[in-house]
């Protein structure tokens, strides 16, 4: 399966930023962790992080023309009011599971809802970057359809 890891704003700072909520380990330790993980699994995929809301959708779209299988998203603080990644996700006809370091439902009130989680087939909150090897578990059980 071709997966397209997709991080938004801030996720660059993992490590460094909040470390009690975040944890210490960095961004590029995580995607590497997701790589090996990734590939064990016989998945090839693509990380991308950016602090800008359009790079994320280019990013987005392209994953769409070069026919990935499937998205696992960590909007950051996106998830909360971008109605436009949620319009990106929901035009590409691939599965997304939308993923949180942290339990957004146990923080703070703004954080407890989602605007791009119900363009994708599942959420995962508060596991560290073993949310995303989850994710892709979830992905090879479920076996989801592309829509279209």
């Amino acid at each position: 399966m071709k997966i397209l890891i997709l991080n938004g704003p801030n996720l660059n700072m993992t490590g460094t930023r909040e470390p009690n909520i975040y944890g210490r380990t960095g961004y590029e330790e995580m995607m590497e962790q997701v790589k090996r993980a990734a590939h064990s699994r016989g998945h090839d995929v693509h990380c991308f992080q950016s602090n800008h809301e359009g790079a994320l959708i280019d990013e987005i779209q392209r994953a769409w023309r070069d026919n990935f299988d499937a998205i696992i998203v960590n909007p950051g603080a996106l998830t909360h009011y971008s109605y436009a990644l949620h319009d990106a996700l929901a035009s590409v006809p691939m599965p997304a599971i939308e993923v949180h370091l942290s339990n957004i439902h146990a923080r703070e009130e703004f954080r407890h809802r989602s605007v791009t989680a119900s363009a994708c087939i599942g959420q995962i909150a508060g596991f560290g970057v073993t949310g995303y090897i989850l994710a892709m578990d979830a992905l090879n059980a479920a076996k989801p359809v592309k829509n279209g």
